[in-house]
Protein backbone atom coordinates (compact mmCIF):
# COMPACT_ATOMS: atom_id res chain seq x y z
CA UNK A 1 0.00 0.00 0.00
CA UNK A 2 3.00 2.31 0.40
CA UNK A 3 4.00 2.35 -3.29
CA UNK A 4 2.62 4.75 -5.87
CA UNK A 5 2.63 2.57 -8.98
CA UNK A 6 -0.67 3.16 -10.76
CA UNK A 7 -2.77 6.11 -11.85
CA UNK A 8 -6.42 6.68 -12.59
CA UNK A 9 -8.63 9.58 -13.68
CA UNK A 10 -10.18 9.74 -10.24
CA UNK A 11 -10.62 6.98 -7.70
CA UNK A 12 -13.45 6.43 -5.20
CA UNK A 13 -10.96 7.37 -2.48
CA UNK A 14 -10.31 10.71 -4.18
CA UNK A 15 -14.07 11.26 -4.47
CA UNK A 16 -14.68 10.47 -0.81
CA UNK A 17 -11.97 12.94 0.20
CA UNK A 18 -13.25 15.59 -2.21
CA UNK A 19 -16.70 15.41 -0.63
CA UNK A 20 -15.35 15.11 2.90
CA UNK A 21 -17.14 11.81 3.39
CA UNK A 22 -15.18 10.43 6.32
CA UNK A 23 -17.33 7.34 6.88
CA UNK A 24 -17.16 6.38 3.21
CA UNK A 25 -13.40 6.87 3.20
CA UNK A 26 -13.03 4.54 6.19
CA UNK A 27 -15.20 1.93 4.49
CA UNK A 28 -13.18 2.06 1.29
CA UNK A 29 -9.93 1.60 3.17
CA UNK A 30 -11.35 -1.25 5.27
CA UNK A 31 -12.42 -2.95 2.03
CA UNK A 32 -8.86 -2.78 0.69
CA UNK A 33 -8.80 0.45 -1.34
CA UNK A 34 -5.27 1.73 -1.99
CA UNK A 35 -4.68 5.18 -0.49
CA UNK A 36 -1.71 5.85 -2.77
CA UNK A 37 -3.30 5.63 -6.21
CA UNK A 38 -2.64 8.80 -8.19
CA UNK A 39 -4.53 10.72 -10.87
CA UNK A 40 -2.99 11.61 -14.24
CA UNK A 41 -1.57 14.71 -12.53
CA UNK A 42 0.06 12.52 -9.85
CA UNK A 43 -2.37 13.79 -7.25
CA UNK A 44 -2.85 11.40 -4.36
CA UNK A 45 -5.87 11.37 -2.05
CA UNK A 46 -3.59 12.93 0.57
CA UNK A 47 -2.88 15.86 -1.77
CA UNK A 48 -6.63 16.27 -2.25
CA UNK A 49 -7.37 16.17 1.46
CA UNK A 50 -4.53 18.54 2.34
CA UNK A 51 -5.50 21.12 -0.27
CA UNK A 52 -9.08 21.10 1.06
CA UNK A 53 -7.99 21.26 4.70
CA UNK A 54 -9.86 18.02 5.41
CA UNK A 55 -8.11 17.24 8.70
CA UNK A 56 -10.09 14.06 9.44
CA UNK A 57 -9.42 12.68 5.97
CA UNK A 58 -5.74 13.56 6.27
CA UNK A 59 -5.58 11.69 9.59
CA UNK A 60 -7.29 8.61 8.18
CA UNK A 61 -5.11 8.51 5.05
CA UNK A 62 -1.88 8.91 6.98
CA UNK A 63 -2.88 6.21 9.45
CA UNK A 64 -3.62 3.93 6.47
CA UNK A 65 -0.14 4.38 5.00
CA UNK A 66 -0.49 7.35 2.65
CA UNK A 67 2.90 8.60 1.46
CA UNK A 68 3.43 11.84 3.31
CA UNK A 69 5.94 13.30 0.82
CA UNK A 70 4.33 12.20 -2.46
CA UNK A 71 4.84 14.74 -5.25
CA UNK A 72 2.29 15.73 -7.86
CA UNK A 73 3.12 16.73 -11.43
CA UNK A 74 4.11 20.24 -10.25
CA UNK A 75 6.41 18.86 -7.56
CA UNK A 76 4.10 19.84 -4.71
CA UNK A 77 3.78 17.65 -1.64
CA UNK A 78 0.73 17.37 0.62
CA UNK A 79 2.51 19.76 3.02
CA UNK A 80 2.73 22.33 0.21
CA UNK A 81 -0.99 21.90 -0.40
CA UNK A 82 -1.87 22.21 3.28
CA UNK A 83 0.10 25.47 3.41
CA UNK A 84 -1.61 26.69 0.23
CA UNK A 85 -4.92 26.09 2.01
CA UNK A 86 -3.70 27.83 5.16
CA UNK A 87 -4.72 24.79 7.18
CA UNK A 88 -2.51 24.97 10.26
CA UNK A 89 -3.99 21.75 11.71
CA UNK A 90 -3.19 19.80 8.54
CA UNK A 91 0.31 21.29 8.53
CA UNK A 92 0.89 20.18 12.12
CA UNK A 93 -0.41 16.69 11.42
CA UNK A 94 1.71 16.21 8.30
CA UNK A 95 4.82 17.40 10.13
CA UNK A 96 4.06 14.97 12.95
CA UNK A 97 4.06 12.18 10.35
CA UNK A 98 7.48 13.24 9.13
CA UNK A 99 6.67 15.49 6.17
CA UNK A 100 9.80 17.20 4.86
CA UNK A 101 9.70 20.94 5.33
CA UNK A 102 12.32 21.60 2.63
CA UNK A 103 11.97 20.41 -0.98
CA UNK A 104 14.65 18.61 -2.94
CA UNK A 105 13.92 20.40 -6.20
CA UNK A 106 13.71 23.98 -7.46
CA UNK A 107 9.96 24.10 -6.92
CA UNK A 108 7.77 26.14 -4.60
CA UNK A 109 8.38 24.99 -1.03
CA UNK A 110 5.77 24.80 1.74
CA UNK A 111 7.13 28.15 2.95
CA UNK A 112 6.54 29.70 -0.48
CA UNK A 113 2.96 28.43 -0.44
CA UNK A 114 2.30 29.88 3.02
CA UNK A 115 3.72 33.23 1.86
CA UNK A 116 1.52 33.27 -1.21
CA UNK A 117 -1.69 33.20 0.79
CA UNK A 118 -0.30 35.30 3.62
CA UNK A 119 -0.57 32.67 6.33
CA UNK A 120 1.84 33.96 8.97
CA UNK A 121 0.70 31.20 11.34
CA UNK A 122 1.73 28.44 8.92
CA UNK A 123 4.96 30.30 8.16
CA UNK A 124 5.93 30.54 11.81
CA UNK A 125 5.38 26.83 12.30
CA UNK A 126 7.50 25.99 9.23
CA UNK A 127 10.30 28.36 10.27
CA UNK A 128 10.34 26.89 13.78
CA UNK A 129 10.97 23.40 12.37
CA UNK A 130 13.77 24.49 10.06
CA UNK A 131 12.26 25.72 6.81
CA UNK A 132 14.92 27.06 4.45
CA UNK A 133 14.47 30.83 4.36
CA UNK A 134 16.39 31.01 1.08
CA UNK A 135 14.56 28.19 -0.73
CA UNK A 136 14.55 29.20 -4.38
CA UNK A 137 11.77 28.70 -6.87
CA UNK A 138 12.63 29.36 -10.52
CA UNK A 139 9.42 31.34 -11.02
CA UNK A 140 8.92 33.10 -7.69
CA UNK A 141 12.40 33.44 -6.21
CA UNK A 142 12.69 33.17 -2.42
CA UNK A 143 9.83 33.25 0.10
CA UNK A 144 10.71 36.91 0.79
CA UNK A 145 10.21 37.70 -2.89
CA UNK A 146 6.78 36.11 -2.70
CA UNK A 147 5.81 37.99 0.46
CA UNK A 148 6.85 41.32 -1.06
CA UNK A 149 5.24 40.73 -4.44
CA UNK A 150 1.81 39.98 -2.95
CA UNK A 151 2.43 42.11 -0.77
CA UNK A 152 2.07 40.55 2.69
CA UNK A 153 3.90 42.90 5.07
CA UNK A 154 3.43 40.71 8.16
CA UNK A 155 4.86 37.70 6.31
CA UNK A 156 7.85 39.71 5.12
CA UNK A 157 8.43 40.90 8.69
CA UNK A 158 8.37 37.31 9.95
CA UNK A 159 10.94 36.23 7.36
CA UNK A 160 13.22 39.19 8.03
CA UNK A 161 13.06 38.67 11.78
CA UNK A 162 14.05 35.05 11.23
CA UNK A 163 17.10 36.15 9.25
CA UNK A 164 16.06 35.96 5.60
CA UNK A 165 18.53 37.62 3.23
CA UNK A 166 16.95 40.98 2.42
CA UNK A 167 19.10 41.39 -0.68
CA UNK A 168 18.66 37.95 -2.25
CA UNK A 169 17.99 38.32 -5.97
CA UNK A 170 15.83 36.72 -8.64
CA UNK A 171 17.33 37.73 -12.00
CA UNK A 172 18.98 40.52 -9.99
CA UNK A 173 15.52 41.60 -8.78
CA UNK A 174 15.44 42.12 -5.03
CA UNK A 175 12.57 42.23 -2.56
CA UNK A 176 12.90 46.02 -2.58
CA UNK A 177 12.25 46.10 -6.34
CA UNK A 178 9.05 44.14 -5.73
CA UNK A 179 7.98 46.37 -2.85
CA UNK A 180 8.51 49.41 -5.08
CA UNK A 181 6.40 47.84 -7.82
CA UNK A 182 3.71 47.12 -5.22
CA UNK A 183 3.82 50.81 -4.16
CA UNK A 184 3.91 49.73 -0.50
CA UNK A 185 5.72 52.38 1.55
CA UNK A 186 5.55 50.41 4.82
CA UNK A 187 7.20 47.45 3.13
CA UNK A 188 9.85 49.64 1.50
CA UNK A 189 10.67 51.24 4.84
CA UNK A 190 10.85 47.87 6.59
CA UNK A 191 13.14 46.32 3.98
CA UNK A 192 15.52 49.27 4.22
CA UNK A 193 15.51 48.97 8.01
CA UNK A 194 16.70 45.39 7.57
CA UNK A 195 19.49 46.41 5.21
CA UNK A 196 17.98 46.45 1.72
CA UNK A 197 20.21 48.07 -0.89
CA UNK A 198 18.37 51.02 -2.43
CA UNK A 199 20.89 51.13 -5.28
CA UNK A 200 20.51 47.47 -6.33
CA UNK A 201 19.98 47.04 -10.08
CA UNK A 202 17.89 44.31 -11.68
CA UNK A 203 18.68 42.60 -15.00
CA UNK A 204 17.35 45.69 -16.81
CA UNK A 205 19.72 47.97 -14.94
CA UNK A 206 16.89 49.55 -12.94
CA UNK A 207 16.88 50.40 -9.23
CA UNK A 208 13.76 50.15 -7.04
CA UNK A 209 13.24 53.90 -7.47
CA UNK A 210 12.88 53.41 -11.21
CA UNK A 211 9.71 51.40 -10.59
CA UNK A 212 7.94 54.19 -8.72
CA UNK A 213 5.94 57.11 -10.03
CA UNK A 214 7.55 60.50 -9.56
CA UNK A 215 5.99 62.38 -6.65
CA UNK A 216 4.38 59.27 -5.15
CA UNK A 217 4.91 58.31 -1.47
CA UNK A 218 7.00 55.28 -2.46
CA UNK A 219 9.15 57.43 -4.74
CA UNK A 220 9.65 60.04 -2.01
CA UNK A 221 10.65 57.32 0.45
CA UNK A 222 13.28 55.82 -1.83
CA UNK A 223 14.60 59.23 -2.89
CA UNK A 224 15.06 60.12 0.77
CA UNK A 225 17.13 57.01 1.46
CA UNK A 226 19.20 57.50 -1.69
CA UNK A 227 20.31 60.95 -0.58
CA UNK A 228 20.43 60.43 3.20
CA UNK A 229 23.22 58.32 4.76
CA UNK A 230 21.93 55.69 7.17
CA UNK A 231 23.08 55.89 10.78
CA UNK A 232 26.09 54.03 12.16
CA UNK A 233 23.80 52.23 14.60
CA UNK A 234 21.74 50.96 11.65
CA UNK A 235 24.84 49.57 9.94
CA UNK A 236 26.03 47.98 13.20
CA UNK A 237 22.69 46.24 13.69
CA UNK A 238 22.59 44.88 10.16
CA UNK A 239 26.25 43.76 10.32
CA UNK A 240 25.89 42.05 13.69
CA UNK A 241 22.74 40.17 12.66
CA UNK A 242 24.45 39.02 9.46
CA UNK A 243 27.49 37.84 11.42
CA UNK A 244 25.36 35.91 13.90
CA UNK A 245 23.42 34.18 11.13
CA UNK A 246 19.72 33.28 10.90
CA UNK A 247 19.90 30.08 12.95
CA UNK A 248 21.56 31.80 15.91
CA UNK A 249 19.67 35.08 16.11
CA UNK A 250 18.04 33.91 19.35
CA UNK A 251 21.49 34.15 20.94
CA UNK A 252 21.28 37.94 20.75
CA UNK A 253 18.87 37.83 23.69
CA UNK A 254 21.64 36.26 25.79
CA UNK A 255 24.22 39.01 25.19
CA UNK A 256 25.15 40.84 28.37
CA UNK A 257 24.12 44.32 27.22
CA UNK A 258 21.30 46.71 28.03
CA UNK A 259 17.81 45.33 27.27
CA UNK A 260 17.10 48.37 25.08
CA UNK A 261 20.09 47.51 22.89
CA UNK A 262 18.91 43.91 22.60
CA UNK A 263 15.49 45.19 21.62
CA UNK A 264 17.09 47.38 18.96
CA UNK A 265 19.15 44.54 17.55
CA UNK A 266 16.09 42.28 17.40
CA UNK A 267 13.71 44.95 16.02
CA UNK A 268 11.49 44.61 19.09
Amino acid sequence: MGDISFWADHTPVHEAVKEGEVFKLKQLIENGACVNLVTVDSITPLHEASLRGQIQCVQILLAAGAQVDARNIDGSTPLCDACAAGSIECVKLLLNYGAKVNPLYFAASPLHEACMIGSAECMKLLIDVGANLEAYDCHFGTPLHVACARPHVDCAKLLLNAGANVNSAKLHETALHLAAKAKNVDLIQMLIDYGANVYAEDNRGKTPLDYTQSGSPSSACLEYYQRTPLSLSHHCRVTLRKAVGPRRLHAIYQINIAPRLIGYLCYD
